[in-house]
């Protein structure tokens, strides 16, 4: 898979940094001294970790070069590593692992989140924020656009490469028999944006990038626009001339006993 593109990414950073927020904020340590942020990317979720948790060792990791690049550039105080989170296994139990928009990469959630949790330290959290988005039109559109010609052979099972999450009440189960609280919520952020072509520009540096990396140049030009089509009657234009994205997102901060 190509690197990601972390100019593009950054393109609605405020957006995508309100969620990391929220969940750092329902994080109930005030001393940790050992976080690790999976899949950190430029490093916007790392920098709230560091800036509430100043005197905790904050590192990040992340598969891609090119968004490490940008994270260390950040935060040059914070230690930051090329890992895949499938394999990660910290040096020492951790007091906070976090991720934020990362986990919805990541195959086998009913192995992961336990063994995930089980790496915290007595004490320690496991928080986690995930797009719970698949079934909105934003994401069906491509999917079902992936499936019609001239782009479908050559998109294959790339289609289906994100991870459909779980339940809530599935999460709940995974954690809750080692954890001494589970709090989970579900959050649905309406994202004003000036265009459906912005949210396509939105969905170019994360949804939309197993699909079009398997197209050359011209067959991605016309898969956008197909899918540019399918968005203007998903996201009518609003009375002031603006769009309204629905996001629906799920957090998870899991607690295990001191």
């Amino acid at each position: 898979m190509p690197d990601w593109n972390p100019t593009l990414y950054r393109q609605f950073e405020a957006e995508r940094t309100r969620p990391a927020l929220e969940l750092l904020s329902r994080i109930p340590l005030t001393a940790p001294a050992r976080i690790t942020d999976l899949g950190c990317g430029p490093g916007n979720s790392t920098q709230g970790l560091h800036e509430r948790f100043a005197q905790a060792a904050v590192t990040g990791i992340d598969s891609s070069a090119a968004m490490l690049d940008d994270a260390r550039a950040r935060l040059p105080h914070c230690r930051f590593s090329q890992e895949d989170i499938t394999a990660w296994r910290p040096a020492a139990a951790q007091d906070i692992i976090y991720a934020n928009a990362s986990l919805q990469w990541v195959a086998d959630h009913e192995t992961l989140f336990p063994r995930l949790f089980s790496l915290t330290a007595p004490g320690g959290c496991l928080a986690v924020q995930m797009p719970d988005n698949r079934d909105e039109p934003s994401h069906g559109e491509m999917r079902r656009i992936a499936q019609e010609m001239p782009w479908r052979q050559y998109i294959g099972e790339a289609a289906g490469i994100r991870v459909r999450i779980l339940r809530a009440q599935q999460y709940y189960d995974l954690l809750a028999p080692e954890a001494v609280a589970v709090d989970i919520w579900r959050t649905t952020y309406f994202h004003v944006m000036p265009s459906v072509g912005a949210i396509v520009e939105w969905l170019r540096a994360t949804g939309l990038r197993p699909f079009l990396e398997r197209l050359d140049a011209t067959l991605q030009s016309s898969f956008i626009e197909r899918y540019r089509q399918a968005l203007v009657s998903a996201y009518p234009a609003r009375a002031d001339g603006t769009v309204l994205l629905a996001f629906p997102r799920l957090f998870i901060v899991a607690t295990r006993p001191g």
